[in-house]
């Protein structure tokens, strides 16, 4: 039984012999899922439902037999209910696009738990392959399976793997193959408490003579159990639409009427429905999972108390937040340097290139000094950071740390009136405000998704750090070598916290001005803690986000290059208009403590927040063009002749700090919320939170 894995796009050319069957993944998170994928397809995307990953599914082809297939990997989700864009994504993907086989994969090590959402894709589907994974996992913990006996028990093939080492592959390959060709004719499906039985047996034949084809007690299921707008969202993408049939409409009103005359309005039947999946999941449990030896969980229990428990929680948060900000700074130096001579030496080159094939001088200076060296810039500072930055990020992830920041930080955010979730969209917000932006698809509720969407920027993204480390060194640090270093890191942590305060302050103004309301309860599973794959994570990380990211910043880097070389180098009046422009800021930045050309090129700065510290040196030195930063007592003889001040620095870090969002998390903004209105809102937010700090620094200066 030969087979190979070969990447989507070699296979195009076979694919005309015969239609590939679809096969979709789902799960809940933290079950392997995404490992199974990579390792039955040979790629390696990763999608799931942490802050910043995409909501859509990842897809790729595998054969076996000589066959190819579409693998397509939904979004972890606890269950169906679409109660958020993952659920919502991974319902209809198996409802409406009706794949040829679903692989429902579970963590051995939490099967009941996971149990839930497979009678619930039975409920959708008959074509279902449960697939425990994690069997290494469990093995260490003690814990042995009885597959055979859960697979009577459901009426559908039980394979076990373990996707990391590949075990089971070829079994769970084979049982995909029979099911596309004989899927099974009597699987289990949930029942439900006597009156919801008998609100669907009522419901379920007008339904199912309305749509003919159409799961009829699935449809009514939903029709109870749905929101007026999430029920008409559902039924307009049916043909015929069941809410335009009289017929339906009365026996659902009649029913929801019952409903509720038994004590089951729509919050309760939502939670009767629930605990009856969970009731019937241990029921299916029961003699499956045999535990020997000693409790598997006793080493977990022992790290939630250090890392999710009282008092350690939150020191051990604080004291890993600067071992992190540390080995970022250290560990970026180096290769920034390093990129900065590649870039100089491509730009020498360069230049000599157009000139000696004639090109105008002002033509060079554009393409070189403007547009090139600004990219160059970008990908110099903002690279090595983020090379490190994401490693480490996912590794914690990876480990089972994240969830419990969530955790920690939960209570918080809920006396805030917002979502305990927006912990983690919060955390992506320090690699890129961009994708903190997107990662908010995973709060559930519209109302606490759009704090999370406005506060995003009050924490650092990665394209200000350069600069509030080379002003904290500078201006606060003291000692010297790696002592400086350690010190700055700390009072980096200082400054994020500041910034993580006024997030909390800014989400608790939102909630009882503009977005009012009761915050909404969620379930957060904290996953077991696991050893990384450093290998795979390194890979991850560099490619799947860094290269993202990157790519989107480098993006608008070179066109802002061009359009501050043209001011620095278009003469009014005998003067630069880059100079101009700052004298006419002047004083509203000696308001807020500043000075113009602060003012100035934070505005210029909107692409990409790294280049804010070269622009303003290009302003102070009139050189027409970016110019490397050099060592830090040329920097700071630089900007003290040109009257910076304690004063003056510790409001340009707060500015820094607390500004509008870089023009690529604008556009997020406007992309996720569909209205410039809430882009705006996430601009002026922070900056009118950093210009009341600036004015409260200098009044307080003043004083003194």
């Amino acid at each position: 039984m030969g087979k190979e894995h070969r990447p989507a796009h070699r296979q195009e050319g076979r694919e005309a012999e015969q239609p590939r069957p679809v096969v979709a993944l789902a799960g809940n998170p933290n079950v392997g899922k995404s490992t199974l994928f990579n390792a039955l397809t040979g790629l390696h995307q990763h999608t799931g439902n942490w802050a910043g990953k995409t909501v859509g599914s990842a897809q790729g082809n595998y054969r076996y037999r000589g066959r190819s297939y579409r693998l397509v990997d939904l979004p972890g989700s606890y269950s169906l209910a679409a109660r958020s864009a993952e659920e919502a994504v991974a319902r209809d993907f198996l409802y409406f696009a009706r794949p040829q086989a679903v692989v429902v994969v579970c963590a051995a090590a939490c099967l009941e738990r996971n149990l839930g959402l497979v009678l619930q894709v039975l409920e959708c589907t008959s074509r279902v392959a449960v697939c425990v994974n994690l069997l290494d996992e469990a093995g260490q913990r003690g814990l042995t399976l009885d597959l055979p006996l859960l697979s009577r028990r459901l009426g559908v093939p039980v394979v076990g793997t373990a996707a990391r080492d590949r075990r089971g592959l070829e079994q769970l390959e084979e049982t995909v193959e029979k099911l596309v060709c004989r899927p099974p004719q009597r699987p289990c499906r949930p029942t439900y408490d006597p009156p919801v039985e008998r609100a669907l047996a009522q419901l379920e034949p007008v339904v199912a003579a309305c749509c003919p084809g159409e799961n009829g007690r699935w449809l009514a299921l939903r029709l109870l159990d749905l929101e007026e707008g999430e029920r008409q969202q559902l039924a307009a993408r049916l043909s015929p639409n069941p809410l335009e049939s009289p017929r339906v409409l009365e026996a659902l009103a009649q029913a929801r009427r019952q409903l509720e005359a038994q004590g089951l309005p729509l919050p309760a039947l939502r939670d009767r429905v629930a605990a009856r999946l969970v009731e019937q999941a241990e029921a299916l449990c029961q003699g499956v999972v045999h535990q020997q030896g000693p409790d598997p969980n006793r080493l977990d229990r022992r790290l939630d108390r250090l890392f999710a428990g009282r008092p350690a929680a939150f020191p051990v948060m604080l004291l890993l937040l600067a071992a992190v900000l540390w080995l970022t700074m250290v560990g970026a130096n180096y290769p920034s340097q390093l990129l900065f001579g590649l870039f100089n030496r491509l730009q020498e080159g360069l230049s000599a290139l157009l000139l000696g094939w004639g090109a105008p001088a002002w033509l060079e200076g554009a393409l070189i000094q403007g547009a090139f060296r600004t990219l160059g810039w970008v990908v110099s500072v903002m690279l090595p950071p983020m090379a490190v930055f994401f490693p480490l990020f996912t590794l914690l992830e990876e480990a089972g740390y994240l969830p419990r920041v969530a955790f920690n930080l939960d209570r918080a955010f809920q006396r805030c009136g917002a979502c305990g979730k927006q912990a983690l969209t919060m955390c992506m917000g320090f690699g890129c405000n961009a994708a903190g932006v997107v990662g908010c698809r995973i709060i559930d509720s519209p109302r606490e998704r759009l704090i999370a969407i406005a506060t995003n920027s009050f924490v650092p993204c990665n394209g200000r750090f350069p600069a509030l480390i080379a002003v904290l060194s500078l201006f606060f640090a003291v000692g010297a070598g790696r002592w400086q270093t350690a010190f700055a890191a700390l009072l980096l942590t200082g400054l994020i916290l500041l910034g993580v305060g006024l997030t909390l302050a800014a989400s608790k103004l939102l909630s009882a001005t503009l977005l009012r309301g009761l915050p909404s309860a969620f379930t957060l599973e904290l996953p077991p803690y696991r050893r990384p794959q450093v290998g795979r994570v390194l890979v991850r990380s560099l490619l799947d986000r860094t290269s993202h990211v990157l790519g989107r910043a480098a993006a608008v880097a070179a066109p802002a290059g061009l359009v501050i070389w043209v001011l620095a180098n278009l003469p009014v009046a005998g003067r630069p208009l880059l100079e101009l422009c700052a004298g006419a800021l002047d004083p509203l930045g000696r308001l807020l403590g500043l000075d113009g050309a602060i003012l100035l090129a934070f505005l210029l700065g909107l692409p990409a927040n790294e280049i804010v510290l070269p622009l303003l040196l290009m302003i102070y030195q009139s050189t027409g063009s970016l110019s490397q930063l050099g060592e830090l007592e040329s920097l700071h003889t630089i900007l003290v002749q040109n009257g910076w001040t304690g004063v003056t620095a510790a409001n340009f870090l707060l500015f820094s700090l607390l500004h509008w969002p870089c023009s690529t998390t604008c556009l997020t903004i406007r992309r996720e919320t569909g209205s410039w209105r809430w882009a705006a809102l996430a601009a002026a937010l922070p900056t009118g939170f950093g210009v009341a700090c600036c004015l409260a620094v200098r009044g307080l200066a003043s004083l003194f």
